[in-house]
């Protein structure tokens, strides 16, 4: 909603008093440079469907699906086609602690992983189903970043300034971010390489679009199948909720109120109801705390959460049921029972501490993503997409088993953020760090494992590196982004300071 100045309306300077034939070739200049970007953008769209169908055909994929960086016992479609050769043989997919994945996984991949086409790859049609959940996570990413733009250059328009609003708006914020989660290597690795990850990242996003949007059906759906595959992402039940009642991210809302108290206080007589109505308005929308909304979410996500229940309990009714389930997929994840070779750091941890302390380090490492929960929701509730971005990297680094798809996920939304992060330090740092770490992890994992001439602290070392890496990008993330509110919080107030003199 744009707030037009009542003072453009005596000097007039407003929107109607551009002479029309400016107007028109005005409106011409920014219909071509608007089709200009739309092709941009979709011909590198194509250009990354293209590489993903190119890397697929390759000899046994690239062996990318054997590598401990993108496949995880809880991701790994090897894994997934060996639950589902046990339940055609009437047998528990869970039988053998292979498969610790949702049955409803294992009913839409399962039939792909058997079907065959003549003359083609083995594992092509579950290829095609990555490639196109990743392109559709990135349609969802860009769609939440033009709503995430347009909310934001209006609350910068409310608060008079105006300049900053125009030069956010030269910063497509949505097709970066969606070019960047298309363009990552990470998740282009991580689609070739077979991974259930991409299935993963987009019902987080599928859940961030809806809450964004306010589609309560959709971020419901999106919350309760992300929880149901990967439990992580049910913290993030709280930036949904934000983002349901507060609507998309905005300046600190103090100054909201001080702008309006200013507007009214110095509007003349004749403005005067022009500035309270306009104002209230938005503050409305900006500031009051949406209660419908969520209480509709969490009817949503109650009936949905039923849906996925019942569907799973008559997959396994013979097999131990919904106890069973729960104990080989959640359980599995808590007790970090698989001690297999990760990005993370947790699997050598648990591997040479000693079993009396086992579970009082599992109580510590999983109760440091409950503790960061709280600060961090009360500290950037105005901004609940950026809340979102912070516990998916929090989670992606502390989780039992994390793959290069939760990174592609938080880098793909990090694009969103990058007027307000463009003054963020060690950008460099921490780009050379990721580029580093992925080329050190496969050497030091052959010098481990194939060639014999190293030891697991080698492979260790580097699952260090990325932690520190990912602990540097919150940090540094969240700095910047809390130092971006204090100059917008300095501009308005100077801004108030010059309409009240």
């Amino acid at each position: 909603m744009l707030i037009e100045n009542p003072r453009d309306r005596e000097t007039g300077e407003g929107v109607g008093s551009t002479d029309p034939k400016t107007q028109q070739v005005k409106s011409k200049t920014v219909a071509t440079t608007m089709k200009k970007k739309v092709q941009w953008f979709w011909t590198w769209v194509i250009g990354s469907v293209i590489l993903r169908l190119v890397l697929l055909y390759f000899p046994k994929n690239l062996n990318l699906s054997s590598r401990p960086e993108v496949s995880t016992p809880l991701t790994s479609l090897r894994r997934l086609a060996e639950g589902y050769w046990l339940k055609q043989s009437s047998m528990s997919p869970y039988a053998g602690s292979m498969y610790h994945g949702s049955p409803l996984l294992l009913t839409l991949l399962g039939p792909l992983t058997v079907t065959k086409i003549e003359g083609q790859p083995d594992h092509l049609l579950c290829g095609l189903v990555f490639v196109i959940a990743d392109v559709i996570s990135a349609m969802l990413i860009c769609a939440a970043g033009e709503k995430l733009q347009v909310a934001y250059s209006s609350s910068l328009q409310f608060l008079g300034l105006q300049n900053l609003s125009e030069s956010s708006e030269l910063l497509p914020s949505g097709d970066f971010a969606a070019l960047v989660y298309l363009w990552n290597p990470f998740s282009i690795v991580a689609c070739v390489g077979l991974s259930t990850s991409s299935i993963e990242n987009l019902m987080v996003v599928l859940s961030l679009y809806g809450a964004c949007t306010r589609l309560v059906p959709l971020a419901a759906f999106g919350w309760v199948m992300a929880t149901h595959l990967s439990l992580y992402p049910a913290i993030l039940i709280i930036p949904v909720t934000l983002l349901l009642g507060y609507g998309p991210d905005a300046p600190p809302r103090k100054l909201f109120w001080q702008r309006k108290i200013i507007e009214v206080g110095n509007s003349t007589s004749s403005d005067r109801n022009f500035s309270e109505e306009e104002a209230n308005n938005y503050l409305k929308v900006v500031n009051v705390f949406s209660w419908r909304p969520v209480l509709l979410f969490l009817f949503w996500t109650l009936l949905w959460s039923s849906y996925v229940l019942v569907l799973c309990s008559i997959y396994v009714q013979h097999h131990g049921g919904l106890q069973e389930l729960f104990k080989r997929t959640y359980g599995f994840i808590l007790t970090i029972q698989d001690l297999s070779p990760n990005v993370g750091v947790l699997w050598y941890f648990f591997a040479e501490v000693f079993n009396f302390f086992r579970n009082f380090f599992l109580i510590v490492f999983h109760g440091n993503i409950l503790l960061m929960i709280a600060p961090l929701a009360l500290r950037l509730k105005h901004r609940p997409f950026f809340l979102a971005f912070v516990y998916i990297v929090i989670s992606s680094m502390l989780k039992s088993y994390p793959s290069v798809g939760d990174s592609a996920l938080y880098l793909g939304l990090l694009g969103l953020f990058a007027y307000e992060l463009k003054d963020m330090q060690f950008s460099f740092f921490l780009f050379s760090g990721y580029v580093g770490v992925s080329l050190l992890s496969p050497v030091m994992h052959n010098l481990w494992i194939w060639r014999g001439t190293g030891n697991a602290n080698f492979y260790f070392a580097t699952a260090i590196t990325y932690a520190c890496l990912q602990i540097i990008l919150v940090v540094e993330s969240v700095s910047a982004m809390l130092n971006h509110d204090r100059m917008l919080t300095k501009l308005s107030t100077a801004k108030l300071q010059s309409v009240k003199s």
